[in-house]
């Protein structure tokens, strides 16, 4: 159905979809500033985020992949800033897992040049603390350069950790501790019986890409997904899931605070 203003026909759909738009950007504000207002005090200080959806988002809109990933890249500031705002101290971004480095170049090559910008931007506002965690080793060594020069950049700065991980998988993270391990000892000169002896849970949990951070108390994973998918597969033993159907792109404020006060109204048992 049309009608038409002026000379320019207008559909009914239309309409309706922007006063929709319109009644949002009035209310969800006010829903917001009410929700920070009843927030729990029992915050999480460890938030993974499964940022998940962008290529399912680019295709909904009509636009290329690519396109996807820089409207997902667009959309890290703001949750960074929004979990500055209720006092998380660290968070875990899941950019690129290493499954993801098998898709074919023409996709592979502009996304990792997406997310080379948006680290580079993230570093040049000296706002957080950036710390690149996965397997480096098989990422290109210009992307490699810019995310240690990241690091470098942010060292000093007095804010949030932020733990960008790139080329990451949960099984290559618990093999790379494991051999870590073993060449650490090796190093010293102890015996694998006298290792076998006093390897424990926190032996291994000190050579992880996380090492001497919190474990996360909660982990957002984006898209309607309801899967790990290898995220953080030791760390997240104990941790609470909250599953949000919005693809990455679309994911907002009112969103990140439901699953804040989703997590904040749960009684946490740590895994038992």
């Amino acid at each position: 159905m049309a009608w038409t203003v002026g000379s320019a026909p207008v559909s009914y759909d239309r309409t309706v979809a922007d006063w929709k738009r319109g009644v949002r950007k009035v209310l969800y504000p006010a829903y917001e500033a009410r929700m920070l207002r009843r927030m729990p005090d029992n915050l999480p200080q460890h938030v993974g985020v499964m940022l998940d959806g962008n290529r399912r988002w680019a295709k909904a809109v009509g636009h290329d992949t690519a396109h996807g990933h820089r409207a997902g890249a667009a959309n890290i500031e703001p949750l960074l800033t929004w979990c500055d705002e209720i006092g998380i101290q660290v968070v875990t971004l899941w950019l690129l897992s290493t499954d993801n480095l098998n898709r074919p170049v023409k996709e592979l090559e502009p996304l990792l040049e997406i997310i080379a910008d948006a680290v580079d931007s993230l570093a040049d506002q000296q706002r957080w603390r950036l710390n690149p965690v996965g397997a480096l080793d098989l990422l290109p060594s210009d992307l490699v350069e810019r995310l240690k020069d990241a690091a470098e950049r942010t060292a000093e700065v007095d804010g949030m950790l932020v733990n960008v991980a790139v080329g990451y998988g949960g099984r290559r993270e618990i093999a790379d501790a494991v051999r870590s391990l073993l060449i650490e000892h090796a190093e010293k000169g102890t015996s694998l019986e006298q290792l076998a002896q006093t390897i424990d849970v926190e032996t291994i949990a000190d050579h992880l890409y996380t090492k001497g951070q919190p474990d996360p108390d909660l982990v957002i994973r984006t898209s309607g997904e309801q899967r790990l998918g290898g995220f953080l597969l030791w760390q997240s033993a104990k941790s609470e899931f909250y599953f949000c159907e919005a693809y990455w792109p679309d994911f907002r404020r009112v969103d990140f605070l439901r699953a804040i006060r989703a997590y904040a109204l749960r009684e946490r048992r740590h895994g038992v």
